[in-house]
């Protein structure tokens, strides 16, 4: 295991004066009172990226998030009117954690198309990428800000979307422009008086977004479980792992599941959280192209409900990101997960308060 120095410097922005970093925190709208009659569960249509058919170019599945909680209606276990739908985060939001450089950048189409490994975007007017592309990403980052705010209030929540952990201060990539993860981490600081975080990544690739913005905090501990053979590739980010479990292409259910006990044994051990960040990407499916592994979905299911009940037993709040997944039945089996969430009584998608 390899413990990062300690630091509370903004990542990738160590000559910001502090003072500027808290003010933007203190005067964002991306915290709101949510009424009781809504459950912690963020998603807003905006999220879903649809133009032309250009999308459909990448292997993300990008309506699987509407499509989750349509599954979820169907099913009975919820209700439009309860989902609670997250603001845009705004420049002075993004500037937490970005440079003025990195959203400037932006502003080429071609640095998107290659962050979102769409090339035709590149050819398009920036002011459409904006809005088709960069705006819905905007719209997850709010909900993933928020949703720790609602974990801490309720002792869960989830965004239906988020969970960009390739993107970091400086450098997007990876189908990730903003750096949601460490966003959300920063806003909890110094909005919700904690000082001690666990991410805990089981997307099928590296989280190298948030090692690296968080590689000399020693208020954030890092847990990734991730196939080696796969992107990024990315060593010096490894580096950063406070805990890594490397897997091979092909592991199977019952291995990745006892990885998992063991790896959480050892987290338990190691750190005292006060906040979760659960980053459940379902590029672990067996025959997603990009994850290789060869989980099923029930072990999907099964994996999301150890790291619940980790928490849970702990009695510490958790939020969940649903990050990466390439295959058109990622969204069923998301829902699927939640719904077996709520059975176990891990989550309370009915009560008005999740925790008495």
């Amino acid at each position: 295991m390899e413990t990062a120095s300690s630091s509370t410097a903004v990542p990738g922005r160590a000559n910001a004066p502090a003072t500027i970093h808290r003010s933007r925190i203190l005067s964002s709208k991306l915290y709101f009172d949510v009424p009781s009659s809504k459950v912690p569960l963020i998603y807003s249509t905006s999220y879903d990226i649809a133009f032309a058919g250009i999308e459909k170019l990448h292997p993300f599945d990008s309506s699987k998030w509407g499509r989750i909680c349509k599954f979820l209606i169907k099913e009975g276990v919820l209700e439009w009117v309860r989902i609670v739908e997250p603001l845009e985060a705004s420049k002075d939001d993004l500037l937490v954690v970005h440079s003025e450089a990195y959203l400037s950048s932006l502003k080429s189409s071609l640095t998107v198309s290659i962050i979102v490994e769409v090339p035709p975007v590149a050819i398009l007017p920036n002011c459409l990428v904006q809005q088709k592309v960069l705006f819905p990403f905007r719209k997850q980052v709010g909900g993933s800000i928020l949703a720790a705010k609602l974990a801490i209030e309720r002792g869960w929540a989830i965004n239906v979307g988020g969970g960009f952990h390739h993107c970091s201060a400086e450098k997007g990539g990876g189908f990730c422009a903003y750096a949601d993860i460490s966003l959300c981490i920063h806003f909890a600081f110094v909005r919700l008086n904690i000082s001690r975080v666990m991410i805990i990544d089981l997307d099928a690739h590296q989280g190298n977004g948030h090692e690296i913005d968080f590689s000399n905090d020693r208020r954030v501990y890092i847990l990734d479980i991730y196939n080696s053979g796969i992107y990024p590739f990315d060593l010096e980010a490894r580096r950063y792992i406070d805990q890594k479990v490397e897997l091979l292409s092909g592991t199977k259910t019952n291995e990745y599941l006892e990885q998992l006990d063991k790896a959480l044994k050892v987290a338990r051990n190691n750190f005292n959280p006060e906040l979760v960040v659960y980053n459940a990407g379902t590029d672990i499916l067996d025959g997603d192209p990009l994850g290789r592994l060869k989980v099923s979905p029930e072990g999907v299911s099964i994996r999301d409900e150890k790291v619940f009940r980790f928490a849970r037993e702990r009695n510490i709040p958790l939020l969940m990101l649903t990050s990466g997944g390439y295959m058109k039945s990622s969204a069923r089996v998301i829902a699927d997960s939640i719904i077996n969430l709520s059975k176990k009584k891990l989550i309370d998608l009915d009560s008005s308060l999740s925790r008495k």
